[in-house]
């Protein structure tokens, strides 16, 4: 005969019950308040483990030891995207200081083509309507400043944590499964492990693509005379490590160089980009995917536009590295539903 409840075992459910859920949505709302924080601590991991595999690569191939292998890993990187981006950004530089020359006799004979006509005219009535003001233009360059000041700091903070991250990655993830049980910790270490090689395919795939673009891009700028063409060719490289929005960051600015020279090597410019693109896209990575590891291109350009509407340019960075380590905590999580349901059948 089952015993009646009592209305106060009740009520202290409900109470715990209710306790649980407002700890799980206070949770919530305190991770998504430290959003940013949490976005510049997988970067360190991220970073880290690039560091770490690239010391270890170096251990083996100079012999010598890591002490020394792992400083050499981060100097060797930074010098290469030094003297990268610094070739890369005077030429830029030397070709938007030439436009500016020719810009404004070039605007003011569109000018004065337009307020020749009537349609003209109204066009130029209402573009300036939404000219913006001296304040506002004040503003815009305030906010750039301050975003980049923001991007310089966090940047350092990776870098920072990242090394020491790399130095001894051992110590942090056995502090972290210290604080589980035996039993949740042979899960955890898992789960570790399956991330990492998840994150360690995709940058093997992402590496092939990259070194694929920075090589082509080269060798296609090269061969129709564009200036500094290994310059652009490296960093258009670089950048493809953000899938679609690397290629738009160096395409402007490129196919603006190349108009400046002449139409044809404009036109010829805007070619070679596209061919090597599709050629990225539809051969390269598809092989390298299969061989390293799979994300569904469709997948990816969500996971861009989720990350970028929801926590900003860092988010854009880290989009696709989220995207693989989500993918790989459900593959853990399906795989281990799978084997407790197998073991509830057996029984």
């Amino acid at each position: 005969m089952s015993q009646p409840s009592h209305p106060e075992s009740d009520n202290a459910r409900i109470l715990r019950q209710a306790m649980v859920a407002m700890g799980g949505i206070g949770l919530a709302v305190l991770l998504w308040q430290l959003h940013q924080l949490l976005l510049v601590l997988f970067a360190s991991m991220l970073v880290a483990m690039m560091l770490h595999d690239f010391g270890h690569l170096l251990q083996r191939r100079l012999r010598l030891p890591f002490a020394l292998a792992l400083p050499l890993a981060v100097i060797l990187p930074l010098l290469f995207l030094a003297v990268v981006f610094g070739l890369f950004g005077t030429l830029m530089f030397q070709q938007f200081v030439a436009l500016s020359e020719q810009l404004p006799e070039a605007a003011a004979r569109l000018e004065g083509w337009l307020r020749s006509t009537a349609p003209g005219r109204e066009a130029i009535a209402e573009i300036e309507k939404f000219a913006p003001s001296m304040s506002q233009i004040l503003g815009i360059a305030q906010s750039a400043l301050g975003s980049l000041g923001t991007a310089v700091t966090d940047l350092a903070v990776v870098l920072v944590a990242a090394v020491f991250i790399a130095a001894q990655p051992r110590l942090y993830v056995d502090g972290v499964i210290g604080l589980l049980d035996a039993a949740r910790a042979a899960r955890a270490r898992e789960t570790f492990g399956t991330v990492r090689t998840a994150l360690t395919a995709w940058l093997k795939a992402q590496a092939i693509g990259m070194a694929f673009v920075a090589v082509g891009t080269t060798a296609g700028l090269s061969l129709i005379g564009l200036p500094s063409a290994l310059a652009i060719g490296l960093v258009a490289g670089l950048c493809e490590f953000v899938p679609y929005l690397g290629v738009v960051v160096v395409t402007l600015p490129t196919v603006v160089l190349a108009f400046g020279q002449d139409v044809q090597t404009g036109w010829l410019t805007i070619l070679v980009l596209v061919v090597v693109q599709q050629l990225q896209g539809n051969v390269v990575m598809p092989i390298a995917q299969r061989s390293f590891g799979d994300l569904p291109p469709v997948l990816t350009i969500f996971s861009l536009i989720a990350a970028g509407t929801l926590m900003g340019p860092l988010g854009v960075i880290l989009a696709v590295p989220l995207t693989v380590v989500g993918m790989a905590l459900l593959r853990v999580r399906l795989h281990r539903l799978g084997r407790t349901s197998a073991l509830t059948g057996d029984v």
